[in-house]
């Protein structure tokens, strides 16, 4: 009787912890990022981790909504047809909310608002004082990115893309490029964390097409959009999203 007793105890403590178990476990949410858009997203050298304020944003979302987070590395124009195909789960990539890709995708309220800059020589700061003057030069983008897309918009530019932002800058700054056009917090990231070229290229001041970031999941994904949305309306209103935003920009 007693061996009986002690084996019923012994299962119930077992089955008890594994409810326990399975009441602690979260579902794993599989974020794509294409991590060589600092200060969005990059891989620190140091840590061997993605880091920047995308990552640490979709974390804190995540951890809030309560899902653990799988961070994938691909090619930036490899993440929607990754949504689509539920490769991953959502988007944090610095993505613009535009009509195109809304079409494709649904995105989450907007975390941060950009807009088009360039970076031109010092030597070249007032020739190049404004997008107008770019007319007929080459030009250095990031392939995918709606600075690409403004570049091509200008009027007899000779347009060149590359696959990273670190090759754009390589470009201007050999002398192949007139300038560099991407979104303004890239740029201003750049400066900042390289003094060097600080000294030889400008920031210029005027900012085109002001566009929302958000991130995506794939069309119709009603339940994970509203979990995201209502994550982030609570850092917002716990004051941990300006902490995450005040990290990274000085804005």
């Amino acid at each position: 009787m007693f061996k009986k007793f002690a084996f019923a105890a012994c299962a119930a403590v077992a089955f008890t912890a594994t409810l326990s178990s399975a009441a602690l476990a979260r579902d794993l949410l599989r974020v794509g990022t294409e991590p060589t858009f600092a200060p969005f997203e990059f891989l620190d050298t140091e840590t061997k981790q993605y880091s920047g304020f995308d990552m640490d944003l979709i974390r804190a979302v995540a951890d809030k909504a309560g899902y653990d987070v799988e961070i994938l590395n691909m090619g930036f124009d490899a993440l929607i047809p990754a949504l689509k195909t539920k490769t991953i789960d959502v988007i944090a990539a610095g993505l613009s909310i535009t009509e195109e890709r809304a079409k494709r995708v649904d995105f989450t309220k907007p975390y941060y608002t950009s807009g088009i800059s360039m970076i031109v020589r010092q030597a070249d700061a007032k020739k190049f004082a404004t997008f107008a003057n770019l007319e007929g030069q080459r030009l250095a983008v990031q392939i995918g990115t709606t600075g690409a897309d403004y570049a091509k918009g200008i009027k007899n530019a000779k347009v060149q893309s590359f696959n990273t932002t670190s090759e754009a800058f390589l470009d201007l700054q050999s002398g192949n490029a007139a300038a560099v056009v991407m979104d303004r917090p890239v740029l201003a990231y750049f400066l900042k964390t390289q003094p060097k070229a600080g000294k030889s290229l400008k920031l210029q001041p005027e900012i085109m097409d002001a566009q929302s970031y958000g991130f995506a999941v794939d069309k119709g994904n009603t339940e994970l959009l509203n979990k995201l949305n209502k994550a982030y309306d609570e850092l917002v209103a716990s004051g941990e999203a300006k902490k995450i935003h005040d990290k990274w920009f000085a804005e």
